[in-house]
């Protein structure tokens, strides 16, 4: 079986504040994905210049912590 990899974009405003993330469960902000997947998966973050960067998990990964995220966020 091929493991899917997903590359999630984010973009930041010029406070810092993250605006715009992929695959966001709608129980979090824009913010408080990032904050939790950086948490969770920091080793799968890579920033780009302009307030941009992306996580890099494969597909499985991404479920999982997207089930925990709306658990912690319930």
């Amino acid at each position: 079986m091929v493991s899917q990899q997903v590359i999630i974009h984010c973009r930041a405003a010029p406070n810092g504040t993250i605006v715009e993330i992929g695959e966001r469960p709608q129980a979090l902000s824009p913010h408080e994905w990032y904050d939790f997947l950086r948490a969770n998966s920091i080793d799968a973050y890579q920033p780009f210049s302009g307030a941009r960067g992306v996580f890099r998990l494969e597909r499985a990964r991404l479920d999982a912590l997207k089930l925990e995220s709306v658990k912690t966020a319930a």
